[in-house]
């Protein structure tokens, strides 16, 4: 068994049970982020023992996968560059528009340096409106600093 073959088990059965994302983070932790533990659920992050046992015991998961969960994974593996799903080719037009524009703002308020995805904390909410329903990310990453040697 790898990572992969736990994500296809969580979503089969995250469909044959029709639970929601929402759902499964108030089962499986009140003390991590929904996102973090979502990513969690797609291989993209890790859990601590208690999550992945409180995981493995809703998705019915084996023992090997229950570990799993709470191993390191080999995170940013995309299917193909650029991505072909529209929504995440969104934010990846996002950084090609942008990118350039947000680095060259955050340097130079900060100065030389980037953007931490590790100390890094993200929210997601849904803001109503008369044109359309809007989708609002607010991200949150510590600032480090290149160092000199």
């Amino acid at each position: 068994m790898n990572r992969a073959d736990v994500t296809d088990l969580i979503l089969s059965a995250k469909r044959l049970k029709g639970l929601t994302w929402k759902q499964i983070h108030e089962k499986v932790s009140v003390s991590t982020s929904p996102i973090v533990v979502t990513a969690a659920l797609l291989g993209q992050m890790r859990l601590e023992p208690g999550e992945a046992a409180k995981a493995a015991e809703l998705f019915e998961l084996p023992k090997e996968a229950e570990i799993l969960l709470t191993e390191i994974p080999y995170r940013g593996s995309l299917p193909q560059v650029p991505p072909t799903d529209p929504l995440i080719y969104r934010f990846y037009e996002l950084v090609q528009v942008y990118g350039t524009t947000w680095k060259e703002l955050i340097q130079e308020e900060f100065g030389d340096g980037i953007m931490s995805a590790i100390d890094f904390d993200m929210t997601m909410e849904r803001q109503p409106d008369q044109k359309g329903d809007r989708v609002k990310l607010a991200m949150s990453g510590k600032f480090l600093s290149y160092k000199r040697y």
